[in-house]
C-alpha cells in the first residue's frame, strides 16, 4: 500500500470518527428537552438582534467583522449547518470540513470562520456533554499528557493564524485557503477514485460510513517499545497490566492536533480518533471517552484562547451554524436508511471535491493582490465566482435531494421508528 492510499486512510478514518462524535453530540441535544430549552434560551437575544443592524460588538472588533454583515449572513449560517450536518448525518463523514469554506464563500474572512467554527463545536461539545457513561474509559493520564500538547499547539496554530492577518489580512485568507484546498483536494480526488472503482465493482477500500485502515499497526508497537520518561500506563482493563507509552510521545501528538485545530477550526477531534488507534495503540474503548473530552479543551481553548478573547468569532454564525446542524443531522441519518450506499458514496466524494474547487477558485485573486503571480483581475473574479457558484450548487442540489428522498419516504421512516 503506497504512502499517499495510507495518509487518506487515516485521514477518511479521521472525518468518519469526528461524524460520528458530531452525530451522537446531537442526538444528546435532540433528545434532551432540558437541553433544547437551554439552547432555545441562550439563541433568543442573539437571533433577535440578528435581525436588528450590525453591531460594532457583535463579532468583536468591526475590522474583524465578515466582509458584509446582514440578516441573510446568519440565514446562511443556517443553511451552512444544515448542509455540514446533513452531509455529516448521511455521509457520516466530511460535514465537518465544509464549515469554514462555506462560510468563507458566503464573505466571512478566513480568521473569523475559524474562529466561530471552534466556537461552534465548543458550543455542541459542552451542550451535548456526551462524556457521560463513556467516561469510565478515559485514561486520565493519557488525556492530561495530551491535552498538555494540544494546548500548546492551540497557542501555535493561533499565533500563526493571527500572525498573519496581523501582517496582511489577504495574506491570511491565502493560507487559510491553501490548506484547505491541499486537504480537501487530497481528500476528495481519492475518494472519487474508490468510488469509480466500487462502481466497476473492483475491490474498494472502506466506505464512507465508516471503514477503518486494515493490517496491525506496527508503528504503535515501535513507539511502545521506546522508553522515554514519563511513561504512561493505559488500557489496564483490556490487557494483562495495561499498555505503555511515553507522555512526551502523548503530548507531541496533542501538539499536532492543537495546531490542525486552531488553524482549520475542526475542533482536532478529527483526527485524534485514528491518531490513538493506529499510531498510539489504544484500544477503541479508551479513544472514544479520551477523544470525547479532548474535543471540549481543545476547542475550547482554541475558541475562547486563540479566537474570542481577539474578537475573531461571530456568535450569531455560530448560533445559527448549530440551529442547522442539529436539524440537517437528523433528517440526513434517517435518509441513509432509504438510499443506496453506492449514491451516499459518490456524493461523498463531490461535496468535499467541491469545496476544493471552492477554495482553489479564490487563489488567483488572492495571489495577485499579495503581488506572487499576475493574473487579469476580470480573470480572477471570473474564476472566484465559478467557484464559488459551483460550490453553492452542490450544496443546494446535494440538500434538495436529501430533503427529497426524506420525504418521500416520510411514511416508510415513521414505520421504522
Amino acid at each position: 500500500m503506497s504512502s499517499a492510499r495510507k495518509v487518506y486512510e487515516f485521514l477518511q478514518a479521521a472525518s468518519v470518527a469526528h461524524a460520528r462524535w458530531d452525530y451522537e453530540v446531537s442526538m444528546s441535544i435532540i433528545k434532551n428537552r432540558k437541553k433544547l430549552l437551554v439552547l432555545f434560551i441562550l439563541a433568543l437575544p442573539i437571533l433577535a438582534v440578528s435581525f436588528l443592524e450590525a453591531s460594532p460588538w457583535l463579532g468583536g472588533k468591526t475590522a474583524y467583522g465578515p466582509a458584509f454583515y446582514t440578516t441573510t449572513i446568519f440565514l446562511v449560517s443556517i443553511a451552512v449547518g444544515l448542509a455540514a450536518g446533513l452531509i455529516t448525518g448521511c455521509i457520516g463523514a466530511g460535514g465537518g470540513f465544509i464549515i469554514t469554506p462555506a462560510l468563507m464563500a458566503a464573505g466571512v474572512k478566513g480568521i473569523l470562520a475559524v474562529g466561530t467554527d471552534l466556537f461552534h463545536i465548543f458550543a455542541k461539545a459542552i451542550m451535548g456533554t456526551t462524556v457521560h457513561k463513556k467516561l469510565g474509559n478515559v485514561s486520565v493520564k493519557l488525556a492530561v499528557a495530551f491535552l498538555v500538547g494540544s494546548g500548546l499547539g492551540t497557542v501555535i496554530g493561533g499565533a500563526v493564524n493571527k500572525g498573519l492577518y496581523n501582517t496582511d489580512p489577504l495574506l491570511s485568507e491565502a493560507f487559510i485557503s491553501a490548506v484547505y484546498a491541499i486537504l480537501l483536494g487530497f481528500l476528495g480526488f481519492y475518494a472519487l477514485a474508490d468510488y469509480l472503482r466500487s462502481r466497476k465493482g473492483a475491490a474498494a477500500s472502506a466506505d464512507a460510513h465508516g471503514g477503518a485502515m486494515s493490517g496491525t499497526p506496527t508503528i504503535a508497537a515501535k513507539l511502545q517499545n521506546m522508553n522515554i520518561p514519563p511513561m504512561i500506563t493505559f488500557d489496564e482493563d483490556f490487557v494483562p497490566g495495561g499498555k505503555q507509552l511515553s507522555g512526551v510521545i502523548i503530548a507531541a501528538g496533542g501538539v499536532v492536533v492543537g495546531i490542525l485545530a486552531a488553524i482549520m477550526g475542526v475542533g482536532g477531534g478529527f483526527v485524534t480518533f485514528p491518531m490513538f488507534v493506529y499510531i498510539f495503540g489504544v484500544s477503541s474503548m479508551t479513544t472514544v471517552g479520551t477523544d470525547i473530552l479532548q474535543i471540549i479543551f481543545t476547542a475550547g481553548l482554541a475558541a475562547i484562547g486563540q479566537y474570542a478573547i481577539y474578537g475573531y468569532v461571530f456568535y450569531t454564525l455560530a448560533m445559527g451554524m448549530l440551529i442547522g446542524s442539529l436539524l440537517g443531522i437528523q433528517v440526513g441519518a434517517l435518509t441513509t436508511k432509504v438510499v443506496k450506499g453506492i449514491h451516499i458514496r459518490g456524493f461523498y466524494a463531490i461535496s468535499i471535491i467541491a469545496g476544493f474547487l471552492n477554495r482553489v477558485a479564490t487563489l488567483p485573486k488572492k495571489f495577485t493582490e499579495l503581488e506572487v503571480i499576475n493574473v487579469p483581475k476580470p480573470l480572477c473574479d471570473g474564476i472566484e465566482t465559478v467557484g464559488n457558484i459551483l460550490f453553492w450548487i452542490v450544496v443546494a442540489v446535494f440538500g434538495l435531494w436529501i430533503f427529497g428522498k426524506f420525504f418521500a419516504n416520510l411514511g416508510l421512516l415513521r414505520e421504522e421508528d
